[in-house]
């Protein structure tokens, strides 16, 4: 099992950026992408979601700016980033989890698979 996250940069504030996570080694359609991040002496934080059935869930801060979305026939999932901020400033994740469409794991619990961060820093 793998989760391959790339796209990560060094951007300003107000450019955008596309992650991409690539799945293998499991049946990525019976799965739902997350996109979680961690901020230098910050927690780790759910940012995104799209359930194996489509539905998405964002973190607040970052609805309006962020888009995720799935390609099952390629196994991968993205996370369209725009109007970037600060504080969008963070190694971001991507896992996959199989949990129920109601069931978000925000805290991270219910993960199945985690990938390797990439990393995404915006400045001023």
């Amino acid at each position: 099992v793998q989760l391959q996250a790339s796209g990560g940069g060094l951007v300003q504030a107000g450019d955008s950026l596309r992650l991409s996570c690539a799945a293998s080694g499991f049946r990525f359609r019976d799965y739902s992408g997350d996109w979680f991040r961690q901020a230098p002496g910050k927690e780790r934080e759910f940012v995104a979601r799209i359930h194996r059935s489509g539905g998405t869930e964002y973190l607040d801060s970052v609805k309006g700016r962020f888009t995720i979305s799935r390609d099952n026939a390629k196994n991968m999932v993205y996370l369209q980033m725009n109007s970037l901020k600060l504080d969008d400033t963070a190694v971001y994740y991507c896992a996959a989890d199989r949990l129920v469409l109601s069931a978000v794991p925000r805290g991270g619990d219910g993960v199945a698979f985690w990938g390797q961060g990439t990393q995404v820093t915006v400045s001023s």
